[in-house]
């Protein structure tokens, strides 16, 4: 007989765990071996049992999901790591593989639906909702577009909320420091340097900068 496909439930709520636990348990090929109820006891229930497929909420105490999952995918990088989530966001979702997620699904359309996953993942591939998918490609297709944009169209292909985070790097603070006077989290502002310097064509901090300067993004600063 086949192994069946070892799980880890990492959720803040008891009872979501439990119906979890029975859906997932109940299948003839899965078998849940652990459960976590915040992001530090995920990290090391993981790196001890090192599970097939693990189940990874957001948001939970004492580290969230996503600063849980840059660590889970040092620790034990043969552990496939599936979103569950209620969050239908598109920033959470480019978070989330940017960090290494292997799929991302919403705790709503939970059941079929997460079972496909499970497999689809423990098998190597990558679970994404159609709606999902649509978002990434409209993404590759904007960096597409812009990267063959002059400078000053390529400006104003930035949010404000980009163009804060660029003036705040071009200001010399640390991801650290913008998180806080922001009210983000370190990894979300990584993510923001990402996307800035994928939108602008740009490689280092430096260039980044220099684009800020030449664009008068420091200008208010003097007001």
């Amino acid at each position: 007989m086949t192994r069946p496909i070892r799980l880890l439930i990492a959720d803040d709520h008891a009872v979501l765990r439990a119906g979890l636990k029975a859906l997932l348990n109940g299948q003839p090929d899965m078998e849940v071996i652990g459960e976590a109820g915040d992001g530090l006891n995920c990290v090391q229930a993981a790196a001890a049992l090192r599970p097939d497929v693990l189940l990874l909420d957001i948001n939970m105490p004492h580290c969230n999901g996503l600063e849980a999952l840059s660590e889970i995918r040092r620790q034990s990088p043969e552990t496939r790591v599936l979103i569950l989530t209620m969050h239908d966001d598109a920033e959470y979702l480019r978070e989330a593989l940017a960090a290494g997620s292997a799929g991302y699904v919403l705790k709503q359309a939970a059941d079929t639906e997460l079972l496909s996953a499970i497999r689809t993942v423990y098998n190597g591939g990558v679970f994404l909702h159609p709606t999902h998918t649509k978002i990434l490609l409209e993404d590759a297709s904007d960096r597409a577009s812009s990267s063959a944009l002059p400078d000053d169209d390529r400006l104003h292909q930035l949010s404000s909320r980009e163009q804060e985070v660029l003036r705040h790097i071009a200001l010399g603070y640390s991801n650290k420091e913008i998180a806080n006077m922001l009210y983000l989290s370190v990894k979300t502002v990584e993510t923001y340097k990402a996307r800035l310097m994928e939108k602008l064509g740009l490689t280092t901090r430096a260039a980044l900068v220099r684009f800020a300067l030449k664009h008068g993004l420091l200008d208010e600063e003097k007001e």
